[in-house]
């Protein structure tokens, strides 16, 4: 029988179910973190919905490599960590290093890891076709906009009665449909929008269009706003007081902000403005509404040449 798995240095990664999944993991996709760094992911159609997330060691073999057995004895010790969940809920992508976290130490002199326990939540797609309104209904949960169009990209969907020349440009983009969705929905319960050029202008003169939106329901109150560049939004916790968990300026895939912007605008994933968080905080920490823009002139443009967004991740905190 070959000896169970044990962390080595390096990154470790959990594809989502039902792919294989790594060494030092379980299908039910529990990435155990040794002492790296750690990115959690889903796919392009969910996001993480953290579940649990422990410290310590409940196992003699997991991440046992080169240390000495008295480190090792220890299989008694664990502690929750409620900050994976806010700093990750809501996110496609999250990576996490244990050790810029400030935490007691549950057993002194035991070799210690991480064990995050997830779920992918899928997304949900609303159609509507022009001149119809799109309900978007999240529940007791809160909708997070995913991604938005209004125009046409294929030659299938609303064409019942139309004639072919109507229905044929299928490379039709509105490039403000996610702002405004995203503006007008997101961190709500339930939201209509209405398919039309008075919302969100004619992309393209004499083509029967339709607004397609992909969103989540989060069950949590992290909560997370895109704001592509160029534009304003407002966060808001009406319960309470906005605390903002991460921020870039920049670009980290090739889908968000995309429609309408040439392939070369948005190619660069790894662009980041490293002032990003300290400027969002300043501006929103404590408040119960602040107004955000994505904009060079606010922070810098980390990217020449690239279309980039403002991702903000936040929680709404209650005051006691």
């Amino acid at each position: 029988m070959p000896p169970p798995p044990r962390c080595r240095p390096g990154r470790l990664s959990m594809p989502p179910m039902p792919k294989s999944v790594p060494a030092c993991t379980s299908p039910f996709q529990q990435p155990v973190l040794c002492d790296v760094e750690n990115p959690h992911s889903c796919t392009e159609d969910g996001v993480i919905n953290v579940l649990s997330t422990t410290y310590g060691r409940t196992d003699g073999q997991i991440c046992s490599y080169n240390r000495p057995q008295e480190q090792l004895t220890n299989t008694d010790c664990s502690q929750s960590v409620p900050l994976i969940s806010q700093i990750c809920d809501g996110r496609k992508e999250c990576e996490t290093n244990p050790h810029t976290f400030s935490l007691p130490d549950p057993c002194f002199g035991t070799y210690k890891y991480f064990t995050t326990n997830f779920e992918c939540l899928p997304a949900r797609v609303s159609v509507a076709c022009e001149g119809e309104y799109s309900t978007l209904d999240c529940g007791s949960d809160v909708i997070q906009i995913n991604s938005a169009n209004y125009g046409r990209t294929d030659s299938t969907t609303c064409t019942l009665g139309w004639p072919a020349h109507q229905i044929s440009n299928t490379n039709c983009f509105a490039r403000n449909t996610l702002s405004l969705i995203a503006e007008q929905c997101d961190g709500q319960n339930s939201c209509n929008v209405y398919a039309s050029n008075s919302v969100f202008s004619d992309p393209c003169v004499h083509i029967y269009k339709y607004l397609q939106i992909s969103y989540f329901c989060i069950p949590r109150s992290i909560m997370t706003s895109v704001i592509c560049e160029h534009h304003t939004r407002v966060l808001s916790c009406e319960n309470g007081h906005i605390k903002i968990q991460s921020a870039n300026y920049g670009r980290t895939d090739s889908t968000t902000c995309s429609g309408g912007v040439p392939s070369n605008q948005h190619t660069n994933t790894n662009c980041y403005s490293s002032n990003s968080l300290g400027i969002v905080s300043a501006n929103c920490d404590g408040k119960t509404h602040c107004s955000l823009r994505a904009s060079n002139s606010i922070f810098s443009d980390p990217c020449v040449g690239t279309f980039k967004y403002l991702e903000v991740i936040y929680s709404c905190l209650v005051p006691w």
